[in-house]
């Protein structure tokens, strides 16, 4: 080797162990299991790991001054009704039933994707009353092994593993958070990745990367392994790195083996923007001087709040419902019953209400973008990543806070603290009112105020922040409520003007700032609403809203409005696409319950702001979130059909949605029926949404049709000075 070359080899040597060295040294240990609160300094997303063991003593997170559930001791938890969650002595059970069950004395490496209760038969559920002894408990358990979906029921009376199905549809189970924290380290450790990094110039120190769901698309690679993809992003200079992207680079890695397959490298060329000013934080915003556009406000309640909560029970004016967290679906509603204000009976709704899948695809087909279609639920577990609620501006004074308690990979249960508040709401609106006019010299005024009841959960998945409300109403409506807010997800780019953008139809997206664009993208919000209205026998309406012309001489009017009513005998009948030029009422009716005019007793769908998607019905994406292809679906209650992108829905290939239910085209008159409802938002990025969102909502409402014999909340009691407290504002300047 003459001497020209054996240099070359010295430098190139010395350039790769450096980089070696510098992985090393920066690269962090897994976190502690023991420690409150892990947050991967990779990744940005903070991880609750307040673990309970079998042995020891849980420690809980501190509970903030506001919570009226403070210092709630967790480990003393035993189930009250049918429908409450599995507590940490049965999670604990359940891990010493499966250590001797022959499918994991047999392995080391497995996972356990979901351990929840397995909820009775729900006719079992309907019968039971307060007082009766608890239904039998048991856990339903959906296990990784070996690349294997693996479905348990455990008996905890018999202690015993009672049924045990591999999956015959295609997809995983929801990805653990051990899961999505392990496969950040995996890029560290190839030199390919960090060759890339030190191209571009970012510190090792400086990087936080995101485990992204790959999707399916049919390729070679994707048989028979888990894969997900890592794309990093640089924190130097603000926390807010989600707008400093590490563009074009993308590594695939094997979820099980811990091992990346290729990566791909496209963006040495776009600079890294600066990320000036991005830090959202109060303590920094507050240096450059306070916006203060309105003085501190709060709703006062001398009284105290007017709901009570037993255990997972609530109840508030007219309403009693079951409350529970899931770490799939993030709030559970069931058993929601409201009080007929003429006999004080109290009546059926709901029998079961939640979210069933998120689907959020990005409208931008290159290569470092195609793949990103997320199912927030089906994939990450919408529970899974609900953030602690913030006293006072999450939820206002007099809120009650309910955590979660959830297991771990290994079955070890921890704590989600303030996952989910309830509060009342008051914000000046009326309930009902009437004035009459001078002309009838009747001098009448009758206001009364209308205070409502909120369940709000906040989750984080990610960039985005989604706010999940649920209200309750004295009039007996109920109103599922999405808010969207957090951080745009965006794409790093050469391009800092639009007059340096040659054909903008191609830019995907809005310029939000310097060398940085906003991707078009969708959200859809899928809910499971299994409705009992009176008894579980149930019929779906759909009330068409015509145009009658006139005959000649009928009348001075050529046209007038028509309410034609076509009752769904098949689920076909029932899966419907929302039109403007065809107005619709969804009513939900019991055929055999009717008022004193005869009128049958009912709830209607209300759909507020939402949007459709344009996706082709073949795309890969599309085909697994066929359950958007129309905002209206009924299907008959059948409980494992529950998620709408099917139970397995990571990687999935579409063959187990709501969609291929519904195509079975089953009876659906009178029989025990499920409605599905889905809100959904185009996204098309604006300057206003950077370097944080304002939230933007949408909601429907499910609303009395004739189920009460008149305005049940005529009786309701106006508001009077004297029941109020007198708080004297400063004066005004």
């Amino acid at each position: 080797m003459d001497a020209r070359k054996f240099l070359q080899f010295l430098v190139l040597s010395f350039s790769v162990a450096l980089v070696l060295f510098i992985t090393w040294f920066h690269l962090p240990s897994l976190p502690n299991n023991d420690s409150l609160l892990d947050c991967n300094i990779f990744s940005g997303w903070c991880i609750s790991k307040n673990r309970f063991g079998s042995s020891t003593k849980p420690n809980l997170i501190k509970k903030t001054p506001s919570s009226t559930n403070n210092n709630h001791k967790h480990e003393y938890d035993v189930p009250h009704h049918p429908l409450d969650p599995l507590t940490i002595n049965e999670f604990n059970k359940v891990r010493t039933i499966l250590s001797t069950h022959s499918l994991f004395k047999s392995s080391s490496t497995y996972t356990l994707n979901s351990v929840v209760l397995e909820e009775p038969d729900k006719k079992l559920v309907l019968e039971w009353k307060k007082g009766d002894s608890l239904l039998p408990r048991k856990a339903s358990v959906i296990a990784c092994l070996k690349g294997v979906s693996h479905a348990l029921t455990v008996d905890l009376t018999t202690n015993q593993v009672i049924s045990h199905e591999t999956s015959l549809v295609s997809g995983y189970p929801v990805m653990t958070m051990d899961e999505m924290q392990g496969v950040l380290e995996v890029p560290f450790r190839n030199l390919e990745f960090n060759r890339s990094i030190a191209q571009r110039g970012v510190d090792m120190a400086e990087i936080a990367c995101l485990p992204i769901s790959s999707g399916w698309y049919g390729t070679p690679v994707e048989e028979n392994r888990r894969l997900i993809k890592v794309q990093c992003y640089s924190k130097k200079g603000t926390v807010n790195f989600y707008m400093k992207p590490i563009e074009g680079l993308t590594v695939l890695v094997d979820m099980d083996r811990k091992e990346v397959i290729s990566i791909s490298d496209n963006g040495l060329n776009i600079p890294m923007a600066k990320g000036i000013d991005t830090d959202y934080r109060y303590s920094i915003q507050k240096l450059n001087g306070e916006l203060r556009l309105f003085n501190p406000i709060s709703l006062e309640q001398p009284e105290g709040p007017s709901f009570k909560i037993d255990g997972n029970l609530v109840k508030w004016a007219n309403w009693e419902f079951h409350l529970k967290p899931d770490p799939r679906a993030g709030i559970i509603i069931s058993q929601a019953k409201v009080q007929d204000p003429e006999t004080s009976e109290l009546r059926n709704v709901i029998y079961k209400g939640f979210t069933s899948e998120l689907f959020v695809p990005y409208m931008d087909p290159t290569d470092g973008w195609y793949f990103k279609t997320y199912m927030d639920a089906g994939e990450y577990g919408f529970g899974l990543q609900a953030m602690p609620l913030d006293p006072l501006n999450d939820c206002p004074r007099n809120a009650y806070y309910m955590d979660g308690v959830f297991a771990s990979a290994d079955g070890t249960p921890y704590l989600q603290s303030n996952m989910i508040c309830v509060f009342e709401s008051y914000a000046g609106d009326i309930a009902w009112r009437h004035s009459e006019c001078p002309i009838t010299d009747l001098k009448v005024t009758e206001v009364r105020p209308k205070v409502t009841l909120v369940v709000r959960m906040a989750a984080a998945v990610a960039n985005y922040d989604y706010i999940m409300d649920w209200e309750f109403q004295t009039d007996g409506l109920i109103r599922a409520k999405v808010g969207l807010s957090g951080i745009l997800m965006v794409k790093g780019t050469t391009y800092d003007n639009m007059n340096q953008v040659p054909n903008q139809e191609y830019l995907y997206g809005t310029l939000l700032s310097e060398n940085i664009i906003g991707i078009i993208h969708d959200h859809y919000v899928t809910y499971y609403l299994d409705m009992d209205i009176d008894g579980s026998d149930n019929s779906f309406v759909k009330v068409n809203i015509k145009k009658q012309e006139t005959s000649e001489g009928e009348s001075p009017r050529k046209s007038y409005l028509k309410a034609v009513r076509n009752v769904a005998k098949t689920e076909r009948d029932a899966q419907i696409k929302l039109s403007l030029y065809d107005p619709s009422e969804f009513h939900v009716i019991n055929p055999s319950k009717k008022t004193r005019l005869g009128n049958p007793a009912g709830y209607k769908l209300v759909p507020g702001a939402t949007a459709a998607s344009l996706l082709d019905h073949e795309d890969p994406p599309q085909k697994r979130a066929a359950f958007t292809n129309n905002q209206i679906w009924v299907t008959p209650y059948n409980k494992s059909e529950q998620w709408a992108g099917g139970l397995f829905a990571y990687q999935s290939q579409g063959d187990d949605t709501l969609q291929v239910w519904s195509n079975r085209d089953r009876p659906i008159e009178n029989k025990d029926i499920v409605l599905w409802y889905t809100i959904g938002f185009h996204h098309i990025p604006s300057q206003e949404d950077y370097p944080i969102m304002p939230t933007v909502s949408s909601s429907f409402d499910l609303k009395p049709a004739n189920f009460f014999e008149r305005n049940p909340i005529l009786r309701v009691p106006p508001n009077f000075n004297e029941d109020l407290p007198v708080c004297k504002a400063r004066d005004s300047t």
